[in-house]
């Protein structure tokens, strides 16, 4: 079977022709407006840049294509997550009960000493300063619970490190 086109006056005409399949089918999306809604529509494609990268560009473009990140960022990841669970720690010792109260306790310490593991690889892998994070104080996050778990007790005093 021949494949058929129309001219451009819209005449059907049969016979091979240097259009492909492939080119035909995007054409008749594009006509159908199938494009209209995709991203950067109209400008440049946004390159990877690596120059800030240095001679570790290609070691950050395959760890990308592999789904990974450089062990700093990684440990970044693992810090904000860990600090996430710190702070849902603190909200759920809101007028805790003693019992409740010691649990919470432990399972900060924990996380704190596992968030300042993840803040120390975070800090000595990461390529500037601006990327740091400062590590937590344990008796400062135990007294943030404190306020939490004896807040509805004592109104009016300030949150530590306030």
């Amino acid at each position: 079977m021949s494949p058929s086109r129309r001219d451009a006056e819209g005449h059907r005409q049969v016979g091979p022709t240097r259009e492909s399949l492939v080119e035909r089918l995007i054409g008749e999306a594009m006509e159908e407006g199938g494009f209209d809604e995709l991203p950067h529509r109209g400008e440049p494609l946004p390159l990877e840049d690596e120059t800030l990268a240095g001679d570790m560009a290609s070691a950050f473009h395959i760890l990308r294509n592999a789904g990974m990140a450089p062990p700093w960022i990684e440990a970044d990841k693992e810090a904000r997550r860990l600090l996430a669970e710190r702070d849902e720690i603190v909200a759920r010792g809101r007028g805790a009960t003693p019992l409740r109260a010691s649990v919470l306790r432990r399972r900060l310490r924990d996380v704190v000493e596992r968030a300042n593991q993840a803040i120390a690889i975070l800090n000595a892998e990461a390529p500037t300063p601006a990327q740091h994070r400062r590590p937590l104080a344990l008796e400062r996050e135990l007294a943030a619970l404190e306020w939490a778990v004896h807040g509805r007790e004592t109104r009016g005093r300030e949150t530590p490190g306030a």
